[in-house]
C-alpha cells in the first residue's frame, strides 16, 4: 500500500509536515477551536427532549435510508437533519427534515456538507 505524501500542516504559521490535515501538535487545538465556534451539543439543541424524540423516531424508522437505497438492511443509529438547521428551531424539530441513517452514511453526508473530504479525511482532523 502506498504511503501518503507529507504536506504542510494547515494550522496557521505551523512549519510541521503531516500526512493528515493537522500535525500532532495542532490536531487537538484545531478540534477545540472548531468546537468552540460550533457550541456544545446542548447549545445546538441536542438535549434530553431531542434524545427522546430521536429514540421515538428510530423506533418508527429503524433502517438506514441510504443503505436501503443500496439494497442493504442496516440499522439506523442517527437521526439526520436532511437540510442543516444551523440553529433554526423550526427546521430542527420538523420531522419532514429528518432521516434515519447509519453512522457511516451520516459521517459521509456531514463531511461533504462541511467540506471535509480532503485527502480522504473527515472534517478538520
Amino acid at each position: 500500500m502506498a504511503k501518503k505524501m507529507k504536506r504542510s500542516c494547515s494550522f496557521p504559521m505551523c512549519p510541521n509536515t503531516t500526512t493528515d490535515r493537522y500535525c500532532e501538535e495542532h490536531r487537538k487545538k484545531a478540534r477545540r477551536l472548531y468546537d468552540k465556534d460550533r457550541g456544545s451539543a446542548s447549545q445546538r439543541g441536542y438535549d434530553a427532549r431531542w434524545r427522546k424524540a430521536r429514540q421515538m423516531y428510530l423506533v418508527r424508522n429503524p433502517l438506514c435510508r441510504e443503505c436501503q437505497k443500496e439494497g442493504k438492511t442496516v440499522a439506523a443509529d442517527v437521526v439526520d437533519h436532511i437540510a442543516p438547521h444551523k440553529g433554526n428551531q423550526e427546521l430542527f424539530w420538523n420531522e419532514d427534515n429528518w432521516q434515519p441513517l447509519c453512522k457511516m452514511h451520516h459521517d459521509i453526508k456531514t463531511a461533504k456538507e462541511d467540506g471535509g473530504f480532503k485527502n480522504g479525511n473527515f472534517g478538520i482532523l
